[in-house]
């Protein structure tokens, strides 16, 4: 990987460990499904308190199933293929531009000094995250 890929790619971890990002690749869905169905069900068996107890049941099921499937958003940057790595790379200067740097620390500086563009990076790197790896982004507290 080149000098400059890995900086963007560092960057990307920096912003989103700063930010406290995990993601959930294509299995948040199914939790979901799994809570909303069971709810459902129970409302078809048991009217109201159905729906409760359908829920209940539901969401601790879908839990289970998704238990482990989140991941820091680092770690999902780091576990890309070198083909994902570049994609993202573009889109992340497509933002930078003509920005020069001469390692990863003078990039960080520059970025994390400017509140604008550390939006604009962020939002690209989500952005990316969501449409190419079908990952939902969540923020933890």
């Amino acid at each position: 990987m080149s000098p400059r890929i890995d900086d963007v790619m560092k960057l990307c971890c920096e912003l989103s460990a700063n930010q406290q990002i995990k993601t959930a690749v294509k299995h948040s869905g199914k939790g979901a499904m799994t809570a909303g169905g069971l709810a459902f069900a129970g409302g078809l068996v048991g009217g109201p308190l159905g729906i409760a107890v359908g829920g209940a049941v539901g969401g601790l099921l879908g839990c289970w199933m998704t238990s482990g499937q989140f991941k820091p958003l680092p770690q999902v940057i780091r576990e890309m293929t070198p083909g994902q790595q570049q994609k993202l790379y573009e889109d992340i200067m497509a933002i930078l531009g003509s920005i020069d740097w001469t390692d990863v620390a003078q990039l960080l500086a520059i970025v994390m000094g400017n509140a604008a563009l550390q939006q604009q990076v962020t939002a690209a790197l989500l952005s990316y995250i969501h449409k190419e790896l079908q990952a939902e982004v969540h923020y933890v507290d």
